[in-house]
């Protein structure tokens, strides 16, 4: 019976160690040896889960060629690491990572922390607000005058609720865009809408085109399916996309898809304006290549003198090249697990089919919430009581990064829920593993990437304000003392706790 259930190889694993940043040595320490640098990098590997547990290693040999390296370091590093509880080995068998008795396994995506561990940890993990009360509540409510009908059905829509997909119809034609209910799906959240779309479009093996960096979470869903991702990397600044590079790369590796977010990108705030919203469909169309749009941040601008670029479906109203994919999970609340695709009748029913074998259909209660909500206009209130938290959270932020961590670098986003920061030289890594030691909790830039990419950077969410914001600051500013000063590899002050 096998000990482990994946591997990595010496090359992917050579690739995520020489993209860490060296870890610096405070005044007076003396460099660590090359053995200890090795063990700290897979470490830290293993505490972010980018490396997960009980994957096997490459052998000693292997692993020191791919690294030009002794097999003798690896061999210390190994040692090490088996001493230290992050990894295990038997004859014949090889050795695989572990994850020490008492700690806590790491997850692979961006998943919130529990309730009761917010009281001393401030999470700037997951982007989330809580619920734009009262409008959660109204809109229970009224699913459930509505419901009586639907409970005398069996209650299986896998295509969605009829009224909810002429509703959702309904709002892209009044943005411009003709839409009949046959072009829409309801699905469990966006992250099911992306599940459906890369079971049937990309199979194992396929290549998908992704923004570099991109949404953690999704990545993550396309490499459990087996996809392999092609990088794109973002224009400077938050200007969206380099449509040179993305023609390119649509001509020459025409993958089967690509994934990009239009509106306010997850990470980086990103806001793609028309033209190159019309020049990625065109190209997309050539390549044979479908476009998975990302609209789920559209509803969240936050400056009132931002005029909005119009939908990339725009340009694809038929649905053939361009599938869009909604939420109500980032513009309402992550407990409202509803999502949607836009696409072709005939892309619609073929996810409809393929459904059949995942999870039949989406509750009916939440889909009555949330028409009764587009219905009565509580959406738009409810939606711009999330505006308000947004802003007033991210100018919290703002100011509370550029007093406590004047040397850390970022563009202010006109909208959505992230910012995206590269940290004056220091690795993101290290400040994710100290951050949790002192009370808070913030995604590595590597996370976002493929194969290691943006050591440097963190991602910091607008969920937090007024003094939590101020706090978290405070805490990221000692964090990054101690990987400053080499003091990152021990124990830490252990956080206080802070109510808000």
């Amino acid at each position: 019976m096998a000990l482990w259930t994946s591997a990595i190889g010496p090359a992917q694993l050579a690739r995520q160690l020489q993209a860490q940043q060296p870890r610096p040595v405070g005044a007076g320490l003396r460099k660590p040896p090359a053995y200890r640098a090795l063990a700290d990098g897979i470490r830290l590997l293993v505490l972010e889960g980018r490396v997960p547990a009980a994957a096997r290693l490459p052998a000693e040999r292997e692993l020191a060629v791919a690294l030009s390296v002794s097999r003798t370091t690896v061999a210390a590093a190994y040692e090490a690491l088996r001493g230290e509880g992050f990894l295990e080995s038997r004859r014949g068998a090889g050795s695989w990572t572990a994850v020490p008795a008492g700690h806590p396994l790491p997850g692979r995506g961006l998943e919130p922390l529990p309730p009761e561990s917010l009281g001393s940890m401030i999470d700037l993990g997951c982007a989330a607000l809580p619920a734009p009360e009262p409008w959660l509540t109204r809109g229970v409510q009224g699913a459930l005058e509505e419901l009586p009908p639907y409970a005398h059905t069996h209650g299986d829509y896998p295509a969605g609720l009829p009224a909810l997909r002429q509703m959702l119809a309904d709002r892209y034609t009044a943005r411009g865009i003709p839409t009949m209910p046959e072009q829409i799906m309801v699905t469990t959240g966006a992250m099911g809408a992306m599940d459906a779309i890369c079971h049937l479009f990309a199979g194992r093996g396929e290549r998908i085109a992704v923004e570099s960096p991109s949404y953690a979470n999704i990545l993550q869903l396309m490499r459990e399916a087996g996809a392999r991702l092609v990088p794109i990397a973002m224009a400077e600044g938050l200007t969206g996309w380099d449509l040179p590079r993305w023609r390119q790369v649509l001509r020459d590796a025409a993958p089967r898809l690509a994934y990009v977010v239009a509106d306010f990108h997850n990470p980086t705030g990103a806001l793609a304006d028309e033209d190159q919203r019309r020049q990625l469909v065109d190209a997309a169309r050539s390549a044979g290549t479908v476009l998975v749009v990302d609209e789920t941040m559209s509803e969240l601008w936050l400056d009132e003198d931002l005029a909005m670029p119009r939908p990339v479906c725009t340009f694809d109203p038929a649905g053939a090249t361009v599938l869009t994919v909604g939420s109500a999970s980032k513009a309402f609340w992550a407990g409202m697990r509803i999502g949607w695709v836009r696409a072709a009748p005939d892309i619609i029913r073929s996810l409809v089919a393929a459904r059949a074998y995942a999870d039949l259909g989406t509750p009916v209660l939440e889909q009555l919430a949330v028409n009764w909500l587009m219905a009565t206009g509580g959406w738009e209130q409810a939606v711009e009581l999330r505006r308000t938290q947004a802003r007033d959270n991210r100018d919290a932020l703002v100011a509370a990064v550029r007093r406590e961590l004047p040397d850390w670098e970022f563009h202010v986003p006109r909208g959505g829920l992230t910012l995206w920061v590269r940290t004056g030289g220091l690795s993101g890594s290290r400040l994710a593993e100290v951050g949790e030691r002192v009370g808070v909790r913030v995604p590595s830039g590597p996370r976002f990437g493929v194969d290691g990419a943006f050591e440097g950077y963190v991602r910091l969410p607008f969920t937090v304000g007024g003094p939590v914001a101020e706090e978290a600051a405070v805490r990221l500013a000692a964090a990054a003392r101690l990987v400053e000063t080499g003091g990152g590899s021990g124990g830490a002050e252990p956080p206080r706790t802070f109510v808000a």
